[in-house]
């Protein structure tokens, strides 16, 4: 991985098509929420697979929680698209057969020369596509667990919005003044504010 994808980096905004052949840029896909990114080997690897049936679970949390998943693989649409629908995914999967990603990260998994695939990882995001934490899959035990996500989330949105203790008084003095701006979703996220001088 490159040597500045470290936590508090901020994340290349790639953009790429999607298992539909859409193009999609992750900044768009996150929006004000956190993410976390799937960087796949392919359809063809059983751990991959067996790693996104996984994530099924998660995503459903996702959903109610505010927070956005993608993967990227370097198959191409078709096959992302195949194999989004073989795990029975709902998030978005972007295909990069070109293999934009594995070049500009240095993740080019060069054990494997016939599919030449990217090493795996599993990098979760804060807001504005800031680095948490990178996870290296490359062995199957080195990828988060959903729980691990779980904890890597609950982080993420305690450092991000400025609403996660709802219970300080000084929030219920805000939202009974009508300062909804501290509030999700009608507010800014803590990097939001500080940028802003708040």
């Amino acid at each position: 991985m490159r040597s500045d994808i470290v936590p508090g980096a901020v994340f290349p905004d790639y953009e790429l098509s999607d298992h539909t052949g859409k193009r999609r840029k992750l900044s768009d896909l996150q929006s004000i929420y956190p993410m976390v990114l799937v960087l796949s080997r392919g359809s063809f690897c059983p751990k991959d697979r067996r790693q996104h049936e996984g994530l099924l679970q998660l995503d459903r949390e996702m959903e109610v929680g505010y927070c956005r998943m993608v993967t990227i693989s370097t198959d191409t649409i078709a096959e992302t698209h195949e194999f989004r629908s073989g795990v029975g995914a709902h998030w978005p999967f972007l295909s990069d057969p070109r293999r934009t990603i594995q070049k500009d990260l240095d993740i080019a998994e060069y054990t494997d020369p016939v599919h030449n695939p990217m090493i795996p990882h599993v990098i979760v995001l804060g807001p504005g596509l800031v680095v948490y934490k990178v996870y290296n899959g490359y062995w199957f035990f080195g990828r988060p667990t959903v729980e691990d996500l779980r904890q890597d989330l609950r982080v993420v949105f305690e450092k991000s919005f400025l609403d996660w203790d709802i219970t300080r008084p000084e929030l219920r003095t805000a939202w009974q003044e009508g300062r909804k701006e501290l509030f999700f979703p009608y507010g800014k996220t803590f990097a939001q504010a500080l940028a802003d001088g708040d």
